[in-house]
């Protein structure tokens, strides 16, 4: 299985986490010059840029520790792309969230940076 179908199957238990946590899932792996974003949502009244994370266990750090500043800084560039090509209202509240996956564990971390807006 190459890379991309398994963050696929990654991906896909990413939003049936989130649609069981009452996520309704709009958009998935939207793609721009600046980057991607694996999962959009609505959570509530919240537009939510969702970013999935994996990893087999801990040994090579917890998934969370590989949304450095870097990756955060395209994730965000996207979201702006996003928000002008999908003419999002301004005043509409945007969220950041990681769903963390290491081995048959699963956790969501919302708000998991809000310094992009």
């Amino acid at each position: 299985m190459n890379l991309r179908h398994k963050g696929n199957d990654y991906e896909d238990q990413a939003e049936a986490y989130l649609k069981s946590a009452g996520y309704r899932i709009l958009c998935r792996n939207f793609r721009c010059r600046a980057g991607e974003i694996d999962i959009i949502g609505r959570d509530g009244s919240y537009l939510v840029f969702i970013e999935v994370k994996y990893r087999l266990d801990e040994s090579r750090g917890l998934p969370e520790e590989a949304v450095d500043r870097r990756k955060i800084y395209r994730i965000c560039r996207t979201a702006d792309y996003y928000r002008m090509v999908r003419k999002v209202p301004e005043d509409l509240p945007c969220r950041f969230d990681v769903v963390c996956i290491c081995g048959k564990e699963m956790k969501l971390i919302k708000d998991a940076f809000s310094y992009c807006y």
